[in-house]
């Protein structure tokens, strides 16, 4: 994880946004990726880092999460990356058990989302700040 993004996680627990075992469970989680060779930077992951510390939050804050109107066409999207559909669930698991966060199913399909575009990001040909050359 780069520096700026460990600043963003820090800046949230600082600031009091977040509960500090969330933070410590998104550092964790973003470790993981990096480990798993993932490019989990500011620009990669800034994102992903800031949804999943706010919706863990508002679970254990006991408010609801709903779905949204794009549910369907996230899911339609995300048929074409079961690996992060399937990381999303792993990652859900774990917030479940060690937090007692239980996100919903739209929550995990949007983690999924941020999960593909990570993937995305990380692949092979994409650029050093995280971005995809264009499609000739």
């Amino acid at each position: 994880m780069d520096e700026r993004l460990a600043l963003r996680i820090e800046l949230f627990r600082a600031g009091g946004q977040v509960r500090p075992e969330v933070a410590d469970f998104v550092a964790a989680e973003l470790t993981a990726l990096a480990a798993e060779g993932r490019t989990v930077t500011e620009e990669t992951s800034g994102m992903l880092t800031s949804h999943l510390m706010m919706a863990l939050t508002r679970l254990l804050d006991g408010e609801a999460i709903s779905g949204t109107k794009a549910d369907g066409q996230i899911a339609d999207e995300l048929a074409e990356h079961p690996d992060a559909v399937e990381r999303a669930g792993r990652i859900a698991v774990r917030a479940e058990r060690e937090l007692g966060a239980a996100l919903p199913a739209s929550e995990v399909a949007f983690l999924g989302m941020h999960l593909a575009v990570l993937g995305l990001r990380s692949a092979p040909d994409a650029r050093q700040d995280g971005s995809r050359p264009p499609v000739p």
